[in-house]
Formats: structure tokens, C-alpha cells, sequence
């Protein structure tokens, strides 16, 4: 079974994977939070620009863990086909989808206050997640990313599972997976360290790469 010792190393292994984009200056679109310090690696690694972008995972009723849809920023939601049978109505997908909308205007605040998102239009975009599981997320970020007519949309994740990969191929120009274990039960199963990232650190990593980016500037 692949193994990861740490989102970094995660990130070192697919930056060496998307290594055709280097000199191409790619804008790398990490989703918060576990993805953003990947992000950051994968961008230095390209020399690309790092930016977010901002969907959040609707949670099962009883489950919140176990995403059965996601919402972007405009409100597009996501429902996962097997969202019925996780007992999600439409009710509570509207309850949870205005609940995670909140989350996603608060997190914008605290991520980017001082500037617009960078503006993917007609760049190599690449949208990085530490995993898929059920791919909602990833679907809502590429949804939202191809409004936007970028010049070549990617997915890359360092392990997904076999049938949320191809769920999302049709949404994206290329997928980079660096493993489809047949035994996946939650992403975090293929990392010794997995480490909640809180929302001081996501903003610490925007703030030193757009400080860096700035400097690079002529």
C-alpha cells in the first residue's frame, strides 16, 4: 500500500509529477485547509502562483463526516448521486449548504482580505486536495474553475479512490493521481502524519507566498 510520510512529502512526489509545468508559471489552486501548505511546495516546486479556492464538503445528516455534496463560493452545490441514501432531503442539503456558505464567506475574509482571488482565466490551473474520497470538493472546485475559462484545468491529488477518479475525469483536462489503492476507506489512512491544519497556518503560507511572489516581481 502507498504510504505518505506527510502532506509534504505528498507534495514533493506530485510536484515531481507535474514537472512538464515548470516555467509555465501555473496558478496552483490549493482547497483549505490540508491542501494549502501541498500548495505552496508544489508552486516553489513550479514556480507558479499559489492562491485557494474555496468549497466546502456538504456532511451526511448524521454523518458529517462523509460528504454527500459540496458548494463553491457562487452557491452551486454538488449533490453526490448516493446523497438519498445517506439520508440527505433536499431540506437538509439547503440547511447545510447555507451553513457551509457562511464557513466559505468567513474563510474568504480570513484568507484574502486585502485582494481578489487570482483570476484563472486563460492560465494552466492546477487545483491540488491532500486526497478524494468521495471527489465532491474536487467536483465543486473544478466547477467553479471552468466558469472562469482557464487554458487548461488540472486535478491533482497524491492518492484517490479508483471510483471518485473517474467521476471527476469529466470535469477535468487531466488528472494526476500518484496511486488508486483497490482498499480505500478515508485519506488519511495512507499517511503516517495527517495533522489537522488550522486557519492561523493557511494564512501564514498565503501571506509568505504572496510576500515571496511579490519580491520575484520585476
Amino acid at each position: 500500500m502507498v504510504r505518505f510520510a506527510s502532506r509534504t512529502d505528498a507534495a514533493r512526489r506530485l510536484a515531481a509529477a507535474l514537472s512538464k509545468y515548470r516555467g509555465k508559471n501555473p496558478l496552483v489552486l490549493a482547497i483549505p485547509r490540508g491542501a494549502v501548505g501541498m500548495g505552496a511546495v508544489i508552486a516553489d516546486a513550479l514556480g507558479g502562483e499559489l492562491d485557494v479556492v474555496l468549497v466546502r464538503k456538504l456532511g451526511a445528516p448524521h454523518n458529517p463526516e462523509f460528504a454527500v455534496g459540496a458548494v463553491d463560493e457562487t452557491g452551486w452545490t454538488y449533490v453526490a448521486p448516493h446523497a438519498e441514501a445517506a439520508g440527505a432531503t433536499l431540506q437538509a442539503l439547503e440547511r447545510e449548504a447555507l451553513k457551509q456558505l457562511e464557513v466559505l464567506r468567513r474563510r474568504r475574509a480570513q484568507y484574502t482580505p486585502a485582494r481578489e482571488p487570482a483570476d484563472p482565466g486563460g492560465r494552466i490551473v492546477i487545483v491540488v486536495d491532500d486526497g478524494l474520497a468521495t471527489g465532491a470538493s474536487m467536483i465543486a472546485a473544478l466547477h467553479a474553475l471552468r466558469a472562469k475559462q482557464p487554458a487548461r484545468l488540472i486535478c491533482a491529488v497524491p492518492v484517490g479512490a479508483r471510483d471518485s477518479l473517474a467521476t471527476i475525469e469529466a470535469d477535468a483536462d487531466e488528472v494526476v493521481c500518484l496511486a488508486a489503492p483497490e482498499d480505500f476507506y478515508a485519506v488519511g489512512q495512507f499517511y503516517d502524519d495527517f495533522g489537522q491544519v488550522e486557519d492561523d497556518e493557511v494564512i501564514a503560507i498565503l501571506r509568505r507566498h504572496g510576500a515571496a511572489a511579490r519580491l520575484r516581481s520585476p
